[in-house]
């Protein structure tokens, strides 16, 4: 079951969020950060994944500061369209979008007690900052999140346990700076696949089946693990 609900930031600013409730009583929360692709068929898809999993997910339209309803496809005009809305976002701040992660993650704790998060390319990189600075987590997990390794990033400090899945063949991420950050963050889980970025998504060319199931597995358990 799945619904659309607001969600208040501290700061005031009113933002929707994808729910997708699971059949019984959830065993925990996962909040789901997009691509930049925004709260898609794709994305809607993931937290209805996760809902089948048993917990609520909850998905916050990361976008809503920028441009409210944004939800783009895979082709070429969609990245170009989503490359400029996340320079938009960005240009808000990391402190200004941790208020609207801070909010999926309150809410999801009052519905359902322990909260991890999960994000995908740019929720990659939220997600990984949401790790360091945002209260209330229990566990995240990154998928190829873009700007990850830069040093800005790698220069922040999880305050949970980190699960971070990346494609060897990602041209987006350099596989030496992927090297790099988990020899700096021994403690994070880094995982890495023969496949390439964007290999969770299974309406993009590079789509990786096997990979995306082996993903899915390691990230489920490590759910299983934390939100206990």
């Amino acid at each position: 079951m799945s619904s659309l609900i607001d969600l208040t930031a501290a700061d005031g600013f009113v933002l929707p969020a994808y729910v997708a409730q699971p059949s019984g009583t959830p065993k925990g929360a996962v909040v789901v950060i997009q691509e930049i692709f925004g709260i898609n068929s794709h994305i809607r898809s993931v937290a209805d994944g996760y809902a089948a999993a048993g917990y609520l997910a909850v998905a916050p339209a990361m976008f809503h500061r920028a441009q409210p309803g944004v939800d783009l496809g895979y082709t070429a005009e969609d990245v170009q369209a989503g490359i400029a809305l996340k320079a938009a976002a960005e240009a808000l701040g990391v402190p200004t979008l941790m208020l609207d992660v801070q909010a999926a993650v309150a809410y999801a704790t009052a519905q359902a007690g322990k909260v991890g998060i999960v994000g995908y390319c740019w929720g990659g990189l939220l997600s990984w900052r949401a790790a360091c600075l945002v209260s209330g987590l229990s566990a995240a997990v990154t998928y190829y999140g873009g700007g990850m390794t830069a040093a800005a990033e790698v220069a922040r400090t999880p305050r949970v346990p980190v699960l971070s899945h990346f494609g060897e063949r990602d041209h987006g991420i350099a596989l030496d700076t992927v090297r790099a950050f988990a020899q700096a963050h021994l403690a994070v889980d880094v995982r890495l696949y023969p496949a390439d970025h964007g290999f969770n998504c299974d309406q993009r060319g590079a789509y990786d089946a096997p990979a995306a199931a082996l993903a899915r597995e390691r990230s489920l358990a490590f759910f299983a693990e934390h939100l206990v």
